[in-house]
């Protein structure tokens, strides 16, 4: 078991102990088709940039493809902002690629943001994987942003998130702003939420002081391990569940660590947490994550603190809702940390919480059934092709016909409709076919999977 002194000596370092995930598509698509990413990052110059930010800012906020940025290992010291939609950051291995600055909170002027990585508004369907953030920060306890998102629909996997200070990884989507007016939607468009913001984790070492793991709206984290570094800290974990009693963080198979008897969680607002097979150190504290009470440390209230506890509980309408399941402290389950799913509403099992289920079944950002085709229409000497979803196009696939003959695709990026040509007019197209390219979903998924070639009966 790593003790709380290797791992915060882990989190100085960078090291993580998580093992990579897989990212790629099957292997019998690979076998077709091999994705390439759409840009390069090398601080070498074997790449067509050598700073993430300036490959960020070549994609245009009017993006509305899936576009990936592959990054190559090196230390990237800078402050980078993501503006368009449909980005995929990914790294060459979690380890090797480690972007870094030295950036506290208090202080930051600018439009690139507070954070080390700024996800802004209008990023929506981020997915960030296989490096590493750190804000290098030297001073527990400030504010010291490693990711700060704004953005609707955010992936962030196989990653190190570290910072000394407060508040490491922060999904902050509150309502929706004018600049996301008129994005993700139409025809085959997820809509964006109004309020609140939906993230998922997968696979991440997230190290921090006060309430360093902190969505707004509804989060599902899995398999990582979140360890909290500043002894003083009032909570690990924070949850902003205001204004809608569905709003949840749920953490599954996660493990919890910090300095003896630290703090699990809290919240200033409406929460609701769900611990799923998760584990915690034998230093957590016996208290289970809490509404807040000015003064922080329980002596008299000043007339101060008396009005932001009126704040407070005003935006505490449903109390404190905490459910574990299968969720042991090392040495000892405390009271409060018995099984009461029952308790929830809906009484879900824990079979059925997932992302799915997180997220109401409005964004299965862990499903692996790619796009399909729901309707075929012959135009002329074209065919157009719907699909269920937003689809993005990378290379150059075909679609076969009838006879063996094919027909080049000739646009609809972007959409959930694309259009081939016919080779003859009265050719009866087949199915896709992916030698050269590929289709992929647009909108944001843990695995990019390729589209299914088959096209419907009739």
């Amino acid at each position: 078991m790593t003790t709380f002194a290797m791992t915060r000596r882990a989190a100085l370092a960078g090291i993580s102990a998580l093992p990579a995930a897989a990212m790629a598509a099957p292997k019998a698509a690979e076998e077709r088709y091999a994705l390439v990413p759409d840009i390069v990052v090398a601080k070498d110059g074997s790449g067509q940039f050598d700073s993430i930010q300036a490959a960020l800012k070549s994609i245009p906020a009017s993006n509305r493809e899936r576009k990936v940025i592959f990054v190559r290992n090196g230390f990237y010291d800078e402050v980078v902002r993501v503006d368009a939609p449909y980005l995929t950051l990914r790294g060459e291995s979690r380890l090797g690629v480690r972007l870094q600055s030295n950036r506290p909170a208090e202080g930051i002027s600018g439009d690139v943001g507070q954070g080390v990585l700024n996800i802004v508004p209008t990023a929506h369907d981020f997915v960030l994987e296989a490096m590493t953030v750190h804000n290098t920060v030297t001073k527990a306890g400030p504010h010291a942003f490693a990711v700060l998102g704004r953005a609707d629909r955010s992936i962030i996997q196989d990653a190190d998130v570290l910072s000394l200070g407060a508040d490491t990884l922060s999904m902050w989507r509150t309502a929706k702003s004018a600049a996301e007016n008129g994005l993700s939607e139409g025809p085959g468009a997820t809509p964006l939420t109004q309020d609140g913001g939906r993230y998922y984790h997968n696979g991440l070492r997230v190290i921090g002081s006060v309430d360093f793991v902190c969505p707004r709206g509804w989060c599902f984290m899995e398999s990582s391990e979140i360890v909290q570094v500043y002894p003083r800290a009032e909570a690990a974990v924070w949850h902003d569940g205001k204004g809608d009693p569905d709003k949840k963080f749920v953490m599954k198979a996660c493990r919890f660590d910090g300095p003896d008897n630290y703090f699990l969680g809290r919240h200033h607002r409406d929460a609701q947490f769900y611990f799923i097979d998760c584990s915690f150190s034998a230093r957590t504290r016996d208290k289970a994550p809490y509404t807040v009470s000015y003064p922080l440390d329980g002596g008299p209230p000043t007339p101060a603190d008396v009005e932001r506890n009126k704040v407070v509980a005003a935006d505490t309408l449903w109390g404190d809702r905490n459910y574990f399941h299968n969720s042991h402290r090392d040495g000892g389950d405390y009271a409060w940390m018995a099984d009461n799913l029952s308790t929830a509403v809906g009484k879900p099992t824990a079979a059925k919480i997932d992302a799915a289920w997180t997220f109401k079944g409005t964004w299965d950002p862990a499903r692996t059934d790619g796009p399909r085709v729901t309707g075929v229409a012959q135009q002329g000497q074209t065919v157009r092709l719907t699909f269920d979803r937003l689809v993005t196009v990378k290379g150059a696939p075909t679609l076969a016909f009838e006879g063996g003959e094919t027909g080049a695709y000739v646009e609809g990026s972007g959409t959930n409709a694309l259009v081939f040509r016919k080779p003859s007019v009265t050719a009866k197209a087949k199915r896709l076919d992916f030698a050269a390219g590929v289709v992929i979903a647009s909108e944001g998924v843990s695995r990019i999977v390729f589209a299914k070639v088959d096209l419907p009966r009739g």
